[in-house]
């Protein structure tokens, strides 16, 4: 039971002798009562225990992190020493974001945007990146730039800008609950979580990427370049794949 009900306190005067339907009704209230505050308590157990894993987890995350940008560091030192190349692991993460609206846009293009979830300008979602979204992502590479979020990112846009999907609706991230009730079957039960199973694509990214709403970003401070161009071309421009410089964009945006 939750302790949001309340459970009417009946009293009998002193000396009086109470129906037997005021009786009945004590006794049901009473075991309510009490299982109520068994309940409470119960809820209070799990609450600290899951904030307890959540802040262990957190910083196993954390050393994760770490451990991987000292093992990138130290594999590129090592090619150097040797005189070799050292070619950095292949992204298994990308941010796209809509930078054009809806005017002169065909319907092929449209409907890739829909299902994408791109569905308004500057418009923003994490995907994973295999053959089909890159594919899908040549159909629209004059309506959207993309690139690989760092970990700064991921966390910036869900701390900053994260909404969670709950019966159709739009809600805030402002508690761990949130998640925990929607993702919490997947081992996800807080924010740092969900933003690690985004960051290393793990083996729930598909509902955690899901359950996020699309990001709503702000027109970037000092403005596209020009968005008729590509970002790669010998002009400049703002379509396309930016790579890591994706973040200085978001940053931008945020």
């Amino acid at each position: 039971m939750a302790a949001r009900y309340a459970i009417a306190n009946t009293v009998v005067p002193e000396g009086a002798k109470a129906p037997e339907k005021v009786q009945l009704k004590i006794a049901r209230d009473t075991a309510l009562s009490e299982e109520k505050e068994k309940a409470v308590d119960a809820a209070k157990k799990e609450k600290v225990e899951q904030r307890e894993g959540l802040k262990k987890r957190t910083q196993a995350y954390e050393k994760e992190y770490a451990d991987h940008q000292k093992k990138l560091v130290d594999l590129r030192r090592e090619a150097k020493l040797g005189g070799n190349f050292f070619v950095e692991p292949e992204a298994k993460l990308l941010f796209v974001v809509r930078i054009v609206g809806i005017i002169k846009l065909s319907p092929k293009p449209r409907k890739v945007l829909q299902l994408l979830r791109l569905k308004q300008l500057h418009n923003g979602v994490f995907l994973k990146v295999n053959k089909p979204i890159l594919q899908m992502l040549k159909l629209v590479q004059p309506y959207v730039t993309y690139g690989y979020p760092s970990l700064k990112t991921v966390r910036a846009l869900v701390y900053k800008r994260g909404f969670g999907k709950v019966t159709k609706q739009r809600i805030p991230l402002t508690d761990n609950q949130i998640i925990a009730d929607k993702l919490g079957e997947k081992g996800l039960h807080g924010m740092e979580d969900l933003i690690h199973e985004i960051y290393t694509v793990g083996p729930n990214f598909k509902q955690a990427a899901n359950f996020l709403w699309p990001f709503k970003l702000s027109a970037p401070r000092g403005g596209f370049k020009c968005k008729r161009h590509g970002y790669c071309e010998m002009k400049g421009g703002d379509w396309g794949n930016r790579e890591e410089e994706i973040n200085e964009l978001i940053a931008r945006m945020n």
